[in-house]
């Protein structure tokens, strides 16, 4: 024992002497960062420095929380430190005091095994508070040598030790099947298939972590989009890439892809089906086209001098024009109105100038189509006119006045379970259809114009504001200084005064339609359609994409029965599968359980293999209806007294519980399941759901009923007291 603490002393020298030269790292960046603040030279490299250094003190910062967890001894007798960040020796030509986890040479900290140890002898992997090394724990590859230590393994303390609020980071437990899908560098789609508690989620946003580790030039101004099931799973996972350093990450779900629109009502499981798929698309090109209108009798328009007609073979006419220009429906507008006003000018000049002008006198002739074309700007019938055949449109109003109409419906070809009473009471399944509409219709060029003029306009004002601050910068306080040298442009300082622009790159990301990443994370992909996957593909045209999920616990009737049906008309042949089999997250007990349930609707797919066994089984106890309520106070009450979360997972109508979907992708300590019956009684997706809710559960798992339990779940054990088996 005497021999552990010496090591244990000597290691916490080490990391003590880690944190010494950190704080030096973060004192000499803050002061560079100051200094470039009030430093000479050409204002836009002044900006570039200010900016890296910002970054610099940021990812120094990071660091402070666990900046070393494990140590590598190879066999020709090198010690290699791993943690969250890279420090050299600044006197000893930069040698590597600690290697950054993302970095080359620390791959076998997580791949190394005993049948290949990769030139290893020992990991020695470190529990950490603050900046206390508490313990250590040695695994020896090959035969244990006198001065190394055993102890439990940091995996198996991590998965054992209560949840807190959030999604923590497992840079220092990354297992070796995970960290071979970390470090994957294939550039087009990976996709991840694990069941539940395999680590999916977090493997993904470690990829991100590592994809800007080395390809951040490329990635970082752009941004990286991770799509989520919903904002209590973003919410979960939120910590995660800011504990790694990285904060140019938007974090949405598939309702937030359209910039301002809110989602406030669910549609029905046929509404799903019908939007998700492909043939929607033609219901939207027929909705747009159905808008293009030839009217029945000529449309007639008073002017001062003339009265002209718009009759059906001129709008016709019109019509073809516009749609052979190839211009969205908006843009198309300026073709149809043109195609018009030819007509109806040519008309109204022969008849203004019958008996006395000739159509070879050009110059009378164009003079008097002017002054007719002057006549129909002006004119509020003919504008009217235009606007009943070739009308604005925006998405929202198109879309909305499809659903209300059963007429425009069957014009569009489209099915009758789209329509609905409230046509803006939008729905997650109609964000790709409005997305679709922006490109179908494009955008009112007139209203473009004038943000342009706009924002010039600010620009302008703003560089003679920032040129004012700069010149009287020996006037200024450390915070109006900042201000001045950080936004060194007019533009960025327009940004920083305008409503619309003062944002940090993920805030401008998500609020501009026309955004692009760089890279994208979509989880719980099984879910998503075939229309939401061409709004994703639109973000990313690069084609980067890391996909996880899990088919089996595939809900949505629009979702993914297989990854080569979604993804191959995007990227055929740029796309690759990789898979998780060990499940960290749900004890063997409980997995035994969950597994009887997948083996009903999906017996061809293998439940993860639990990595840990708590020697505590999953409990059923039936109850009358007027005994639910206290039973779930009861499981409650006895969890309040324990370290970690809990939650009741239920149908609808049950006091305080939520529903399967809301906790995709969480877990607790403690999961008491109601009424699993009347959840598992929806067909497939009942099936799926009741999987979902069992494999939330990192501890301890209960299960509630009123009426009879389904078949899968008979085996439970029924205690006399949920007190009894709750201890």
């Amino acid at each position: 024992m005497a021999g552990y603490e010496d090591e244990l002393d000597s290691e916490r020298g080490y990391v003590t002497g880690l944190y010494t030269r950190l704080d030096g790292e973060r004192a000499r960046a803050r002061q560079k960062y100051a200094a470039a603040l009030r430093g000479d030279g050409a204002l836009v490299e002044r900006d570039a420095e200010v900016r890296a250094l910002a970054k610099e003190i940021q990812r120094l910062d990071v660091a402070d929380d666990g900046l070393c967890f494990g140590r590598l001894d190879a066999d020709s007798g090198e010690r290699l430190y791993i943690g969250r960040i890279g420090i050299f020796d600044r006197d000893d030509d930069f040698e590597p005091l600690l290697l950054d986890w993302r970095a080359p040479l620390a791959r076998a900290f997580y791949a190394a095994t005993a049948a290949n140890p990769e030139g290893m002898r020992r990991r020695r992997q470190f529990h950490t508070r603050g900046r206390r090394v508490l313990d250590f724990t040695d695994e020896v590859f090959g035969r244990p040598q006198g001065d190394e230590h055993g102890g439990e393994s940091a995996l198996l303390a991590a998965v054992n030790a209560p949840r807190g609020e959030g999604m923590r980071d497992i840079v220092a437990t990354i297992q070796a099947e995970q960290d071979a899908v970390i470090r994957h560098d294939h550039p087009g789609v990976l996709v991840i298939e694990g069941g539940p508690g395999t680590g999916k989620t977090v493997v993904a946003l470690h990829r991100v972590a590592y994809l800007l580790y080395n390809q951040r030039a490329r990635i970082e101004r752009h941004g990286v989009l991770v799509i989520g099931p919903n904002p209590a799973f973003l919410n979960h996972i939120s910590r995660v890439l800011p504990s790694l350093g990285e904060t140019n990450v938007v974090l949405m779900t598939t309702g937030d892809l359209v910039p301002g629109l809110t989602v406030t009502a669910e549609d029905n499981a046929e509404a799903i089906a019908v939007k998700g798929s492909l043939r929607i698309l033609d219901v939207l090109a027929a909705a747009v086209a159905d808008r293009q209108r030839v009217p029945e009798q000529p449309m007639v328009i008073e002017l001062p001098d003339v009265t002209v007609q718009i009759d059906p073979d001129t709008a016709q006419w019109a019509i073809e024009e516009a749609r052979g220009s190839g211009l969205p429906h908006n843009h198309a507008r300026k073709v149809f109105r043109e195609t018009v006003e030819w007509v109806l000018t040519e008309r109204a000049v022969s008849r203004i100038g019958r008996g006395w002008l000739s159509r070879s006198d050009k110059g009378a002739w164009e003079e008097l189509r002017a002054d007719v074309l002057e006549d129909l700007a002006d004119s509020a019938q003919y504008m009217a006119a235009l606007d009943e055949l070739w009308p604005f449109l925006t998405p929202q109003t198109l879309l909305a006045e499809l659903y209300e109409s059963p007429e425009r419906l069957r014009a569009a070809g489209a099915d009758e379970a789209l329509w609905r009473a409230d046509g803006a009471a939008w729905t997650v399944s109609d964000v790709p259809l409005l997305d679709e509409l922006v490109d179908l219709l494009g955008r009112d060029s007139a209203a473009d114009a004038a943000a342009a003029k706009e924002r010039e306009a600010e620009t302008d004002y703003a560089e003679g504001v920032l040129e004012s601050m700069v010149a009287h910068e020996d006037l200024m306080d450390d915070e109006d200084v900042l201000l001045a040298t950080d936004l060194l442009h007019g533009e960025e300082l327009a940004d920083r005064f305008s409503e619309r622009d003062n944002r940090e790159l993920a805030e401008r990301a998500a609020a501009d339609r026309d955004w692009t990443y760089r890279h994208v994370v979509v989880d719980e992909a099984q879910e998503l359609s075939e229309m939401d996957w061409r709004v994703l593909m639109r973000r990313c045209p690069s084609k980067s994409f890391t996909v996880v999920g899990d088919l089996a616990q595939r809900r949505s009737p629009a979702g993914a029965r297989s990854w080569a049906e979604m993804l191959e008309r995007y990227v055929p042949g740029r796309w690759v599968y990789r898979s998780l089999t060990v499940n960290y997250r749900t004890p063997a007990e409980i997995m035994a359980v969950a597994a009887a349930v997948l083996a009903e609707f999906a017996p061809e797919v293998a439940p993860p293999e639990s990595v840990r066994s708590t020697g505590v089984p999953p409990w059923r106890r039936q109850v009358t209806a007027d005994e639910l309520a206290s039973a779930i106070d009861e499981f409650l009450r006895e969890e309040s007294g324990r370290d970690g979360t809990c939650v009741v997972i239920g149908p609808p109508d049950v006091p305080g519980a939520v529903s399967p979907s809301d906790v995709k992708g969480l877990e607790f300590d403690a999961v008491l399941l109601v009424e699993p019956e009347r959840i598992f009684a929806d067909g497939s997706r009942g099936a799926a759901e009741l999987y979902v809710a069992l494999t939330r559960a990192t501890q301890r798992l209960g299960v509630l009923h009123c009426g009879p339990l389904p078949a899968a779940l008979a085996g439970l054990s029924e205690p006399s007291a949920l007190r009894e088996v709750a201890s």
